[in-house]
């Protein structure tokens, strides 16, 4: 099973990204995937996730309504479009998938992550 992120890149303040994770080996189609990112010399945190059926999303408080959180499941692929992006969202951006409970914003519930893209925004 592999997780393929990839969208990341540099970016000023005020721009936007669209980060996708490609999911082979296994299909996720009916599973919840999310978005967690880790900044340097912090722990993981939660971002977004999405269950199959595309029902009301999770979102951490500090990007709601700046990103969004999307699947394609005949693709086994999950995005996240993030817009008005900060200085404060540079970080590593995993996506993982099928965690223990649906829609879990806990790091620890999620079985298989990817490898993560590498975002940074300059001011």
């Amino acid at each position: 099973v592999q997780l393929q992120a990839s969208g990341g890149g540099l970016v000023q303040a005020g721009g936007s990204l669209r980060l996708s994770c490609a999911a082979s080996g296994r299909s996720f189609s009916r599973k919840t995937m999310g978005w967690f990112r880790q900044a340097p010399g912090k722990e993981r945190e939660f971002v977004a996730a999405a269950t199959w059926s595309g029902g009301p999303a999770p979102y951490a408080d500090s990007v709601k309504g700046r990103f969004t959180i999307s699947r394609d499941n005949a693709k086994n692929t999950v995005y996240l479009q993030m817009n008005r992006l900060e200085v404060e969202d540079t970080a590593v951006y995993h996506c993982a998938a099928e965690p223990r409970r649906p829609l879990s914003t806990m790091t620890s519930e999620y079985v298989y992550w990817g490898q993560g893209t590498l975002v940074t925004v300059s001011s």
